[in-house]
């Protein structure tokens, strides 16, 4: 007697996940910057990234070329072994410089950066203040930290300081936010975030992952504010076109990271190739430090352009537009419409974005040319408005 197939354990799972609205697949791509193809045909990328359009830039491709002459493809060891490189030292000193601190530490990624920040600086006995809508990375650094976490409403600097007041002192206390946030596009308020860590005594982390490169000559939103939180984080895999996680801090952080931070500890160092390439993207903002602003302006254009015909996206002042939807199928069947009108837009849907808040989200990159954005509004306007 023939014994029936094992039935595997999670296929159950994987079935009901695709009866709902939040089945999630993959759809390979061609190309670099604003434009891709798939399958012969164009497509008008704004679910990118690489909001400077450098990382299928000649410098960059160049830089790669000639590190991997003496120092190989990739770091064969994390750092603490035998995998902290020359490349690792120099693209340090550059980050540090970008980001008006003292020093810079990489990580494979940003989001190893984020969860072995908040792990190192808060633990058991201690608290963390996070902004309600933070990326996830942030949300499972403070999950594993084990310390008590206090959400405070999005930007809510009422609800913060009352958070604070009524926390206690006991413990360690940190705030952690984005700097800009990346499914709705807003800016937090880091002056007033600032204000009240000193007033609280609290160390201030801030996420800078969609604003280097493109605010405060590509130091971020902090050092466009004029403000110096105790951590910075950011990315090396969105504007400056590369791959991997930074932080930037004092010595004393960078010491406690190095001594601390599991996910930093226990990973294969950035490749080679990936730090020249940032390098060389760091090096290109510091010959050109307007490419942000220049960013920031095209992407008020283009919210000038959907506005005009009467898109109903929400009105920002970063390179992120949203259009609020709110109910998941019909997000996805807008985004369906979009790519089959040569659009790429991704929908949006909770978990990812809170409940009822599914949305389409459009980045703008400098890959994108004013012809470029005016083709994308009409089409835009025919499928979401008619």
């Amino acid at each position: 007697m023939t014994a029936s197939p094992q039935k595997h354990p999670y296929e159950a799972v994987r079935d009901e996940l695709r009866q709902g609205e939040r089945w999630r697949f993959l759809r390979t791509w061609e190309g670099a910057g604003g434009v891709f193809t798939h399958e012969g045909r164009r497509y008008l990328n704004f679910s990118s990234n690489d909001y400077l359009g450098l990382s299928g830039h000649p410098a960059l491709a160049a830089a790669v070329t000639e590190v991997m002459k003496t120092q190989g493809c990739g770091a064969t060891a994390s750092r603490l072994m035998s995998g902290n490189l020359s490349i690792h030292d120099s693209l340090e000193a550059d980050l540090a410089d970008l980001m008006g601190r003292e020093h810079a530490l990489v990580f494979p990624s940003g989001y190893q950066a984020n969860v072995g920040v908040l792990t190192s600086l808060a633990g058991k006995g201690d608290q963390i203040f996070s902004d309600a809508l933070n990326h996830a990375s942030l949300i499972d650094g403070a999950r594993l930290s084990r310390a008590k976490i206090q959400v405070y409403r999005h930007n809510d600097m009422e609800h913060l300081a009352a958070l604070l007041e009524d926390g206690g002192t006991e413990g360690r206390r940190v705030i952690v936010t984005d700097s800009v946030f990346s499914m709705d596009g807003d800016v937090a308020p880091l002056r007033a975030l600032s204000a009240l860590a000193a007033r609280h005594d609290a160390v201030l982390v801030v996420d800078e992952a969609h604003a280097v490169g493109i605010w405060g000559g590509g130091g971020g939103v902090s050092r466009g504010f004029g403000v110096k939180p105790d951590v910075l984080t950011g990315t090396l895999g969105k504007a400056l076109g590369s791959g991997g996680g930074f932080v930037a801090c004092d010595g004393v952080y960078r010491d406690l990271l190095i001594n601390r931070a599991r996910s930093f500890i226990y990973s294969t160092g950035v490749s080679p190739m990936n730090g020249a390439a940032a390098r060389a993207a760091v090096g290109m903002l510091r010959e050109d430090p307007t490419r942000g602003t220049t960013l920031l302006a095209r992407a008020a254009q283009f919210q000038t352009l959907l506005v005009e015909r009467g898109v109903d996206v929400v009105v920002g002042e970063t390179q992120i537009l949203p259009v609020m939807v709110g109910d998941e199928r019909r997000v996805m069947d807008y985004a369906a419409q979009l790519l089959d009108a040569g659009l790429i837009v991704t929908g949006i849907r909770p978990p990812t974005v809170p409940e009822g808040t599914a949305r389409l989200r459009f980045s703008v990159t400098l890959g994108h040319d004013m012809a470029v954005l005016a083709e994308a509004a009409d089409v835009i306007a025919r499928v979401l408005v008619g």
